[in-house]
């Protein structure tokens, strides 16, 4: 079984703050629930080619995984793939301006097929990877705009 779920949330913030926010690694542990611990494995700045080591908590389970960025461009798009993961998946982020009124639409987009323990909660996996991500991009919406409040 596969999942393929996309969330959106619309940011009251310009869409350079935004991408610039969210394709920074160091700020996953503040708006992406599960994510505890993230290490750059490859120097930075952010690439294509660079891989990003993250420590998460998915239904009660430590989730340990490695990304690498597949396509960057810093004011449309991130696009990584899992080369160390407990299901191989793919992670996209896009950012859209909305109507030149400094207001940025986020997509994340997140494909994958589920092995292992992960399998076994089957058909309820993709609701659940839906709901997260689109918990994970209100909390990103919030953090943004709360701090221009």
């Amino acid at each position: 079984m596969s999942i393929d779920v996309t969330a959106e949330v619309a940011i009251r913030r310009p869409l350079d703050e935004v991408a610039t926010y969210m394709i920074d690694p160091e700020h996953d542990p503040a708006w992406i629930g599960g994510v505890r611990e993230v290490r750059m494995e490859t120097p930075p700045p952010l690439a294509v080619g660079s891989r990003v080591a993250r420590v998460a908590h998915f239904l009660g389970r430590r989730v340990e995984y490695v990304n690498e960025v597949t396509a960057l461009d810093p004011a449309r798009v991130l696009d990584m793939r899992s080369v160390k993961a407990p299901f191989p998946m793919r992670v996209t982020y896009s950012f859209e301006a909305a109507g030149g009124n400094g207001t940025t639409i986020v997509r994340n987009r997140v494909r994958g097929a589920p092995g292992g323990f992960f399998s076994l909660v089957g058909p309820l996996l993709g609701p659940m990877v839906k709901r997260s991500v689109q918990k994970d991009l209100e909390r990103l919406r919030d953090v943004l705009e709360a701090a221009t409040a």
